[in-house]
């Protein structure tokens, strides 16, 4: 009888859960030349924002500010936990499934799409996405984080029926976008992930499809030739070069520009972005709180850095917003100090609009990573210079504000104009025109240190 039971408060989630009078965006698609991303044939760049706990733990008057905010400050994408743990509940105290079984989501009855029971936890977050949609914000859904997979043995048959829940009950807003995994090598319950990714891929043709791995790994990995994937995730992560000694990882330490090398490489072409670098005020390496916290500067560097390579956007993240950290709370992750509403105007925050009116200031879809621009070394760790270029136009970016030799054979015209853009604040100071050479050598402003970061921006002529 109360499998009965479970069926139809299922179907009733299902049958209520959208009015034609949600608001509408076009669904993120992929662009022609399968490295970019467009919506409704308009260049998009990806500015992601991980508000992992947006649906736990903020309540409706919380999450829309926090909504409102990165709708403001630029930021078009919110990647955010469905399942966080599997006794989830959301900040009214309502459970997310019956008994922590994943395959049985807990439905109330009778609710309608921003009608129902603002307690229940499906009709809370389905008042967020269409809030967000309002202020044309893009959830990259998780739809269960990977630690509940692997802790609660969650698998592939389960895994299926939860899957077909979510698909059906989001499959007509137009704002998602599924993002399977959580922070977990594929590895780890491969045949879930895969059985998570063909549901969603089966029964939601509408919105993409992309794998958030562990640290220091890449979706590419596991995931790139299968069909349900859209486009690939990485996340450079939070360690230093020095803490970089896992013999399980990559080794690429802060150098967040490889990881896009190598998925940009590879057949067939798709997407690719940084979906988790080093949060701006989080320790070095997450869990000794006593050391150095990563810096507005540091993730500056981690956008340029990745975007320049070649990828197709990139999200930002803050240890106190991630964790939707507030007063009174006796448990905090990874030393967190600051309460979300404050820290969600964070300088590194607020800079990054910078970097996506930049990228949108050129024609989007030519855009190439060209290193053969760089004349000479492009150099090590902090001191490497990243190129990409159209036709007519070029960004060479600096993070120490190093001297930038370039050679300009491959920009059309007879002559260049040149100008610093500061990624601090988005302003930009004209350099001149001068005649093309086969070498030119540009001294960015001030001293050369890190967080001296400059883009060097040549216009053809």
């Amino acid at each position: 009888m109360m499998k009965k039971v479970v069926l139809i408060v299922f179907a009733c989630g299902l049958l209520f859960s959208f009015k034609s009078s949600d608001p509408v965006m076009q669904p993120l698609k992929v662009s022609e030349n399968h490295r970019y991303f467009t919506a409704d044939g308009k260049p998009f760049f990806w500015l992601g924002d991980t508000g992992w706990l947006l649906f736990s733990k903020m309540k409706r008057e919380e999450a829309e500010q926090y909504l409102d905010t990165r709708s403001k400050q630029g930021f078009n994408v919110i990647q955010v936990m469905v399942v966080h743990s599997i006794g989830e509940m959301n900040a009214y105290g309502d459970s997310a499934l019956i008994g922590k079984n994943i395959a049985q989501p807990k439905i109330t009855p009778g609710n309608t799409f921003g009608k129902g029971n603002e307690y229940d936890y499906w009709d809370h977050i389905d008042w967020i996405v269409s809030k967000a949609a309002e202020k044309g914000i893009y959830i990259a859904m998780v739809p269960v984080w990977g630690a509940v997979v692997k802790g609660s043995h969650i698998g592939a048959a389960k895994a299926k029926i939860y899957a077909e829940f979510l698909a059906k009950r989001y499959r007509n807003r137009s704002n998602i976008i599924w993002m399977n995994g959580g922070d977990i090598p594929g590895t780890d319950s491969l045949k879930t992930w895969n059985a998570i990714g063909n549901v969603l891929h089966a029964l939601d043709t509408t919105h993409l499809i992309t794998f958030h791995p562990r640290g220091r790994t890449q979706s590419s990995t596991w995931f790139h030739d299968q069909s349900w994937l859209s486009f690939n995730c990485f996340q450079s992560g939070h360690r230093t070069y020095a803490q970089d000694t896992s013999k399980k990882d990559l080794n690429y330490g802060e150098d967040n520009w490889k990881y896009v090398q190598v998925d940009y490489a590879k057949t067939p072409v798709k997407p690719t972005l940084d979906a988790e670098p080093s949060y701006e005020r989080i320790p070095h390496g997450l869990h000794d709180v006593n050391l150095p916290r990563w810096t507005a500067a540091d993730v500056r560097r981690y956008g340029y850095w990745s975007v320049f390579a070649g990828a197709c956007g990139y999200t930002y993240g803050n240890n106190d917003v991630m964790q939707m950290h507030k007063p009174g709370e006796k448990r905090t992750a990874y030393g967190s100090k600051g309460y979300w509403y404050n820290s969600i105007n964070d300088p590194g925050a607020q800079q990054m609009i910078y970097l996506k009116k930049l990228m949108l200031s050129r024609p989007f879809f030519d855009r190439v990573p060209d290193q053969s621009l760089i004349a000479g070394g492009q150099g090590q760790k902090y001191d490497r210079l990243i190129a990409t270029r159209g036709k007519n136009y070029a960004f060479i970016y600096t993070y120490t504000g190093r001297d930038i030799n370039i050679n300009t054979e491959k920009l059309e015209g007879t002559k260049i104009k040149a100008s610093w853009y500061n990624p601090r604040n988005g302003q930009v100071t004209a350099i001149g025109t001068v005649a093309k050479a086969k070498t030119l050598k540009f001294n960015p402003p001030g001293q050369k240190a890190n967080g001296n970061d400059w883009v060097l921006v040549i216009d053809a002529i």
